[in-house]
């Protein structure tokens, strides 16, 4: 098991999601970083493992049309890049920006994006309640591994333009979250419109896709100060830790 074995999978997504095969050979070159470099900041870094973790959990989200037709796109917390990078590998007509407030995931970043070619992915060097400049501009905004939902909504909802989805990767579901979830989407002017069952590769249990759609326009008091969304989320009282949080390692 490794890179062959990751090349293998990679040829069978590619044809699953209609990929070219140069497009095949930039995820194969993701791979091939992640594990070369040792800094890379996930602990799934082995081809054979990443190329389900990694890629085909990004992957998964293009039989969307919401994400396949975005435009413009942002990771938040994008970490080692996933679901960015790879969304940016199949996405060419969208402009993907990876939000990262560390300092050197960001420089990771950079590099991959250098290294691979990714013309239409950068990445935003600051946290995402300050990113000010992207307020508005996005038709998606992407959520993996990140936070409770209540919170990744109160960061997604000012960078979304009206009838733009946050699609955030979940794992086994939690009612008392997608509750908490439900009343912090009303204060901020957005609905869920779907979760949806996944299965990125075999075995895969409980990944899913929570999805939803910015109605009105976000209330001026939001984004709050940085670090305020995830110390006091709204919607109540924060969920049990662990408790519906996505499953799937950065």
């Amino acid at each position: 098991m490794g890179a062959d074995s990751a090349r293998r999978r990679l040829q069978e997504l590619a044809q699953r999601h209609g990929l070219r095969v140069d497009q095949r050979e930039r995820l194969e070159e993701l791979l091939s970083l992640l594990a070369r470099d040792a800094h890379a900041p996930t602990s799934i870094r082995c081809p054979s493992q990443a190329v389900d973790v990694h890629v085909a959990d990004s992957l998964v989200a293009l039989e969307l049309e919401v994400i396949s037709k975005a435009r413009a796109i942002a990771d938040v917390g994008a970490g080692a890049g996933f679901p960015g990078l790879a969304l940016a590998v199949a996405l060419e007509r969208a402009d993907v920006r990876l939000i990262e407030s560390n300092k050197r995931k960001c420089v990771y970043l950079e590099r991959v994006i250098a290294e691979v070619g990714l013309r239409n992915a950068s990445v935003v060097s600051e946290r995402v309640e300050e990113w000010r400049e992207g307020e508005g501009s996005n038709d998606v905004v992407l959520a993996r591994a990140l936070a409770a939902q209540a919170v990744v909504l109160e960061y997604a909802a000012p960078l979304l333009r009206l009838g733009g989805t946050l699609a955030d990767w979940r794992g086994k579901r939690s009612r008392g979250e997608e509750e908490q979830a439900a009343r912090a989407a009303e204060q901020l002017g957005m609905r869920r419109v779907e979760i949806r069952r996944t299965e990125p590769f075999a075995g895969a249990q409980d990944h899913r896709l929570h999805l939803y759609v910015k109605l009105r326009p976000t209330p001026g008091r939001f984004p709050r100060r940085a670090g305020v969304a995830s110390r006091r989320p709204l919607g109540g009282d924060p969920p049990t830790r662990g408790g519906g949080n996505a499953r799937a390692e950065r």
